[in-house]
């Protein structure tokens, strides 16, 4: 059963975002939504609901259907609200006394604690506060639910609870998500839609294999474009030749077969489809430096506590060497902050006890979650020509390759987009040129291809890092050794596999 037809539809804001987009939703689609941070994906859900005039096109919904969107934040109307009271709103007002009932059973559903559903929204974690959206949405039973990056400020624990979710909805409701989560993207859909300027091609597959068969797409639309060109070439060469005889000779007929060939070759440079070349949102570049050192960070049975000192693990004796990219794994609160603070702690100030010993010769390379380092209040360009020694005409070059307009540069940090303080945080740690990189989520705010970049600079500069990471891909594609935080001691896994099924289970 169709619920939603979309027709033709394009919004341009400066530039088209997407043009000619055909989209049908049937009863049961469960949709990813994939592009780059900025080009259309939130757009797109706010045309679906109403909220917002595409530029072409249209959109057809099936009668009385009601739409559940989920946006990425929380509207601060709601901050002082506490989060039963928050989904309890969302319930039109005849039923809020008569049916509050409702609530109970989407926060069940959710596994929300009775603890957490009487405390204000400012005061809970990003992610509860995700979830609080969610329930909102959920709560009133629309026939179609829109989430735009769910897994924003999700730990593991979290986004596994919430594909579980998803995936017991009642089959019939169709959901559209857009994400840069791509095993998450995988566990929830059946279709895919990559959202482009030109042409938006959708596959009835999940992501992975989408993004096979669009890869595959793409590479036969290059070859058929260079193949055309190629002939075109030839037949305006011909009718070069031909022109040259026709004129010496006085033929007619080789004047009208010139034209001819020239007509052709015209027609075909303007059919031929140049293959889609993705315009990039900035470049991640990394570097390493280099170490003799073989053994870089040695751990002689820390204890790693809590700041009231409560101990939450001992370490054991362990070593970080050269070339290890070693992946921190564990649940929510077993300490993994507290030792990536300690390891930091320990390269920093080599003096402070603590059983973590790092060799003298390490240059580290630190980036949070929250990008702490990077003052709001900062611009790039002061950020990048403060803290390293490149010259203006150098700084605003790098800025630029990292995706920021000469506009940009001049702009608050604070005002940049998470995905654009995400590109300038790592530009910042490739001018430190480290030999050793120690990452808390790296990935939070990049988008795919952001993603893609920094696995592929890992690898290709062999640097040694540590890192903490609740995106399953991305912990798969770079760790080449797991550190497992349980039953208060840190071992050593073959794989994240059985940690990733544990909390899934």
């Amino acid at each position: 059963m169709t619920l939603i037809t979309i027709r033709n539809l394009g919004v341009t804001l400066g530039n088209p975002l997407f043009s000619k987009l055909n989209l049908v939703v049937n009863a049961g689609d469960r949709i990813g939504l994939v592009a780059a941070n900025g080009r259309g994906k939130s757009t797109l859900l706010a045309c679906i609901t109403g909220a917002l005039e595409p530029s072409e096109g249209e959109i057809t919904k099936a009668r009385g259907l009601t739409v559940g969107h989920v946006a990425q934040n929380v509207p601060a109307a709601l901050f002082d609200t506490a989060f039963y009271d928050a989904v309890l709103q969302a319930l039109p007002a005849d039923q809020a006394e008569s049916e509050s009932w409702r609530v109970d059973v989407v926060l069940e559903s959710l596994e929300v604690p009775e603890a957490m559903r009487r405390r204000p929204l400012q005061q809970l974690s990003g992610g509860w506060q995700r979830l609080a959206m969610l329930a909102r949405a959920w709560v009133s039973e629309p026939d179609v639910l829109l989430l735009d990056e769910p897994t924003n400020h999700l730990d593991l624990e979290k986004i596994a609870q919430l594909e579980a979710w998803l995936n017991a909805l009642p089959r019939d409701v169709p959901v559209i998500l857009s994400s840069h989560d791509r095993a998450f993207l995988d566990a929830t859909t059946n279709r895919t839609l990559f959202l482009r300027p030109e042409q938006s091609p959708v596959f009835a597959l999940p992501y992975s294999r989408a993004r096979a068969a669009l890869d595959e797409a793409d590479a036969a639309e290059a070859r058929r474009y260079e193949r055309d060109m190629k002939t075109a070439e030839q037949l305006r060469k011909q009718a070069a030749k031909l022109n040259n005889i026709g004129i010496n000779s006085g033929s007619d007929l080789l004047v009208v077969k010139t034209k001819q060939l020239k007509q052709r070759a015209e027609k075909l440079e303007d059919t031929a489809k140049p293959a889609h070349l993705e315009r990039s949102a900035g470049a991640i570049r990394l570097a390493n430096r280099g170490t003799h050192a073989k053994v870089l960070v040695t751990l002689e049975d820390a204890a790693v506590a809590t700041p009231d000192g409560t101990l939450l693990f001992r370490t054991g004796r362990q070593f970080i060497c050269q070339g290890d990219r070693i992946v921190l794994l564990g649940l929510n609160g077993v300490g993994k902050s507290r030792l990536v603070s300690m390891l930091k702690q320990a390269i920093e100030r080599p003096e402070t006890p603590g059983g973590i010993k790092a060799t003298p010769s390490l240059v580290l390379g630190y980036g949070d979650q929250a990008l702490a380092d990077l003052a709001d209040g900062d611009t790039p360009i002061g950020t990048i020509i403060r803290r390293f020694d490149v010259g203006d005409q150098r700084a605003r070059a790098l800025l630029a390759g990292a995706g920021m307009t000469i506009d940009m540069q001049a702009k608050p940090i604070g005002q940049l987009s998470g995905g654009q303080k995400a590109r300038l945080g790592m530009l910042v740690l490739r001018l430190t040129e480290p030999n050793f990189y120690l990452l808390d989520e790296p990935t939070n705010h990049l988008d795919i291809e952001g993603q893609e970049a920094l696995e592929s600079e890992l690898m290709a500069r062999e640097a040694s890092c540590l890192l903490v990471s609740h995106d399953r891909s991305f912990v798969r594609a770079v760790g080449n050794r797991f550190w497992l935080i349980e039953k208060k001691r840190l071992v050593e896994v073959e794989s994240p596999e059985g940690f990733f099924a544990s909390v899934a289970g």
